[in-house]
């Protein structure tokens, strides 16, 4: 009987080094949810600051309106 060696592991039989495509993909689609909810934020603290801006310049249109016509002769 002539001697043989064992077949060599193959990359099923081995235990994976590290994290596994199913844990990298896992990981990416966490990311990618996280940066969508980030935007979100972002976004509508945006809409907050354009609608207060807004406000605070309708206010000053008004006033310098005001202004106006007090200053004009009748």
């Amino acid at each position: 009987m002539p001697d043989t060696l064992p077949d060599a592991p193959t990359a099923v039989d081995r235990p994976p080094d590290g994290p596994t495509a199913v844990d990298r993909i896992d990981a990416a689609i966490g990311r990618i949810e996280a940066a969508i909810h980030a935007r979100a934020e972002s976004g509508d603290a945006l809409a907050r600051r354009h609608a207060a801006l807004k406000a605070r310049m309708a206010e000053a249109v008004a006033a310098l309106d005001d202004v106006i016509i007090r200053g004009s002769p009748n």
